[in-house]
């Protein structure tokens, strides 16, 4: 078999998803903006987080109905929609708050920066996984990475820039700088050639045993988006993900507070607390997701939940905020490897046919658990006046998440044996 010569380098194609990422991954560094905000405007809480809240949740929907308008159009086109709709949204917001409009500020940086961030987030990551079929795990877990690393830069920045220049201007720089930014790395993003393998994999070799190498295998199965939403295999993944998501959100939305009721620790101490949870919500993603490749993404994820189970079972009892955080710490790196291998496993599961809009359709459960999981815990919280229940409530939900892998495992068992069936002599090759 001969390989199509491809004309980009798939490095940096990675490099492009990581500028896209990194730019639409400003918003885990939205509480920057929640004080000035809200002491300028006399928003309350409740109005100036609505904002983040109304983002969240319409990236998850982008994502959905807007996976096949990526699958129609490329990548280069989708990712400079992406940087339109998220820089005019974030340059909009600054305008929302230069007229003291709390619904235009809704609309635009909720609503309108939120498709762009729904667009941005699949864009890029499907295209990689075309691109790695050998390192599934470690490609969409750097571009991954910079999502979970944008409030790293956007942070320091935008607390600079509000000292400076103001709330209003503040947006106005970024959302141009966002939009810069996303508009070079989609201008170089493209599809590999049709029948491009990388240099040194053998495409009819699929090891499906390995235990010291790379696992890479045949795809289960090579679906339409429509054909995949119709397995149970989907609905596993979506509840896999609904899960893992929920629980790491849940100590996102309350870390600060959390961590200060039960252990004790001062307000500033907790504050540190929270932002080195940003460098392990990073880490964690290019970390777990590269070991998936060598684990096999279903053994993954039931790492995942156990480790998960047993720290937030272990939590009630920590006193010290050095192991409290270090748990924690633990927790969030299974939040974001979560995220980073998810569109690997839709991959190995549905093949790379409609990826992003399988991918699309699955992060659903992200937006849904955004708001249940920081729920969860308020309401357990007003409740008891305590963090205790809810850690416990997790831990029953996690194991659910864990019996939902196990399941998953069996499924992917029946449908190969199926396919062996069916084609005894030949092997399974989609």
């Amino acid at each position: 078999m001969t390989a199509a010569k491809a004309t980009k380098n798939r490095w940096l194609i990675a490099a492009s998803a990581m500028l896209i990422h990194l730019s639409i991954g400003s918003v885990y560094a939205y509480s920057v903006y929640q004080n000035p905000i809200q002491q300028s405007q006399g928003w309350s809480i409740a109005d100036v987080t609505a904002a983040f809240t109304v983002a969240i949740f319409t990236l998850g929907m982008a994502s959905a109905f807007l996976g096949r308008y990526v699958e129609r159009y490329g990548p280069r086109i989708s990712g400079l929609a992406a940087a339109f709709t998220f820089g005019t949204g974030t340059i909009l917001a600054g305008v929302a708050v230069e007229n003291g409009s709390h619904v235009g500020f809704l609309l635009t940086y909720g609503v309108l920066a939120g498709i762009g961030l729904g667009l941005g987030y699949i864009t890029p990551v499907s295209t990689l996984v075309s691109w790695f079929p050998d390192r599934r795990g470690l490609a969409t877990g750097l571009a991954v990475m910079g999502f979970g690393a944008g409030a790293l830069v956007t942070g320091p920045v935008a607390n600079v820039l509000i000292g400076m220049v103001g709330i209003p201007s503040t947006f106005y720089v970024l959302g141009l700088g966002y939009f810069l930014s996303m508009a070079a790395g989609a201008s170089y993003l493209q599809k590999p050639p049709e029948g491009w393998i990388p240099q040194g994999m053998d495409p009819d070799e699929f090891d499906e045993d390995a235990r010291m190498g790379v696992v890479v295998k045949s795809d289960l199965e090579h679906l339409k988006a429509s054909e995949a939403i119709r397995t149970p295999q989907f609905y596993l993944v979506w509840l896999i993900v609904f899960i893992n998501v929920s629980a790491g959100i849940m100590l996102l939305s309350v870390a600060s507070n959390m961590t200060q009721a039960v252990t004790g620790a001062s307000a500033a101490v907790a504050a540190t607390v929270v932002g080195l949870i940003g460098v392990f919500n990073g880490a964690g993603r290019i970390v777990w997701s590269s070991l998936s490749d060598y684990l096999g993404r279903t053994r993954t994820y039931a790492i995942f939940f156990v480790i998960q189970i047993l720290s937030f079972l272990t939590l009630p009892s920590v006193t010290t905020v050095s192991l409290f955080a270090g748990i924690t710490f633990l927790i969030i790196t299974c939040y974001g490897g979560g995220f980073a291998c998810l569109p690997a496993y839709l991959a190995d599961l549905f093949g790379t046919e409609e990826l992003g809009a399988i991918h699309g359709y699955t992060l659903t459960a992200w937006s849904l658990a955004g708001v249940a999981g920081p729920t969860l815990v308020s309401q357990i919280v007003e409740a008891t006046g305590s963090y205790r229940l809810s850690f416990y409530v997790v831990s029953a939900t996690l194991f659910v998440g864990l019996v939902c892998v196990g399941i998953l495992r069996w499924r992917v068992g029946v449908v190969r044996n199926a396919q062996t069936q069916a084609t005894p002599h030949s092997g399974v090759k989609h």
